[in-house]
């Protein structure tokens, strides 16, 4: 077993799946419990699960079925959950660089920038300052609205600022208020710094410390910055705009609001699905199209190396530039005069079936387990789970214990599969000294 762990593709599930039955332990007790006695095991699990996995996604209402100790354990569960997820990742691509030959590594090197590959401990303590210090402002925005704007006492209004900030960081969704952030849907000085934590923490560490040193010289960019951050733009403004136009004029989310107040709505709703999992509007009244967008989005997720779920933004452009390259009949991907590995590419696609068999698989489950719930909310309900968003219709809470349990693996398997499926498969690279004859099946 101890050899068997050893090998980092494996270190980042054994790591999480201890983190987790801790967790369900804590969340047990019957301290951390507003009511007399213990938690049902279910319910513990699901919670642990949701808040290492940083999905968000709950049976109970947070503020009123927890106890302050287990909301403070939901808080740490989160923090560690999201710390380790950062730390982890980066650090599995600085070893993925270190166990290239020179070449590739000092090509893995120039493509990631971002990694301080001379100084592990820097580099950790760099992506802790950062986290802490992006929480504490939003800390300090939230919690003076709260106690400037809503009366709330300062000791109440500093503390569901520091809860609400690491969840919006760290991309948990847990919200202290049973309808969420649908009773702040007007207010910016809440939903927008909220929506700007939840950004900051989906777009990962590699791409930030690059941005910082370079985002006035964008030619300089590496691909996969390029791929991030350009494709948070595209996706947000596809989002923010589709989000709008179906849910203007429906009464039972948009359509009661100010124009203001739908803007704001909008681009809140569309950073979310991003993985998020604050909701500002009632999704379980949301028109069809929305629906079919939101799940379109958090399938695709944020930023590679962040708290963000899905299969990854630089996963669905790169699979879209190949895609491109085979209509051109074009011999190479190419993405900013930089070719694509075709080992890269085979990664990305195998990235995006798993993700797309273990959604369908969920999904059949989900409707196999309650015949009460719709095709539409049972692919949205796993599609949240897989993508670790924490965005609901409403059908969570209502579930059997079984329909949870598939929750919680679809939480478990979509947090830590895609790192360190992604980890192994390049881990495991190498050369054959012999190649097959060619051969080509007719393809469509």
């Amino acid at each position: 077993m101890r050899r068997q762990l050893q090998h980092p593709a494996r270190i980042v599930p054994a790591a999480f799946l201890a983190l987790v039955v801790i967790g369900t332990v804590l969340m047990m007790l019957p301290v951390s419990r507003a009511e007399p006695g213990f938690a049902p095991f279910v319910t513990a699990l699901f919670t642990a699960t949701s808040a290492v996995c940083v999905t968000g996604l709950a049976v109970v209402d947070t503020g009123t079925y927890w106890s302050p100790f287990g909301q403070a354990m939901l808080t740490v569960l989160t923090q560690i959950g999201g710390l380790g997820i950062m730390v982890m990742a980066t650090l599995l691509g600085v070893l993925i660089s270190q166990r290239l030959g020179l070449r590739g590594r000092l090509m893995a090197q120039t493509e990631s920038r971002g990694l301080e590959t001379a100084d592990i401990r820097r580099m950790v303590l760099r992506i802790a300052a950062v986290s802490f210090v992006c929480e504490a402002v939003i800390t300090v925005a939230v919690a003076l609205r709260l106690w400037l704007g809503y009366g709330y006492s300062f000791r109440r209004s500093v503390w569901e600022g520091v809860f609400h900030s690491i969840q919006a960081f760290n991309n948990g969704g847990f919200a202290l208020y049973p309808d969420s952030l649908i009773r702040f849907v007007g207010d910016p000085w809440i939903c927008t710094p909220l929506a700007l934590g939840v950004m900051l923490g989906s777009i990962g560490f590699p791409v930030i410390f690059e941005l910082a040193r370079n985002w006035r010289k964008p030619d300089g960019w590496s691909t996969h910055t390029r791929l991030t951050v350009w494709g948070t733009i595209v996706l947000g403004v596809f989002g923010f705009f589709f989000v709008l136009v179906f849910e203007w004029g429906n009464p039972h989310t948009f359509g009661p609001l100010s124009v203001a107040d739908k803007i704001l709505a909008a681009f809140t709703q569309d950073v979310m699905t991003r993985s998020g999992g604050f909701n500002s509007v009632d999704f379980g009244q949301m028109n069809q199209e929305t629906l079919t967008i939101s799940t379109a989005l958090m399938f695709i997720g944020g930023g590679s190396a962040s708290t963000s779920g899905g299969i990854k933004l630089t996963t669905f452009f790169l699979l879209g530039f190949v895609i491109l390259a085979e209509i051109r009949g074009e011999p190479d991907v190419v993405i900013g005069r930089r070719r694509i590995a075709e080992t890269t590419q085979r990664q990305a696609m195998t990235v995006a079936l798993l993700g797309v068999a273990l959604v369908g698989t969920g999904t059949l489950a989900l409707l196999a387990i309650d015949r009460d719930i719709t095709l539409d909310r049972a692919i949205f309900e796993a599609t949240s789970a897989f993508a670790t968003v924490g965005l609901s219709t409403g059908i969570t809470p209502t579930l059997p214990e079984s329909g949870q349990i598939v929750l919680v693996i679809l939480m478990y398997v979509g947090r830590v599969g895609t790192i360190a499926v992604g980890s192994a498969i390049a881990l495991n690279s190498r050369q054959r000294l012999y190649r097959y004859p060619e051969e080509r099946p007719i393809v469509g």
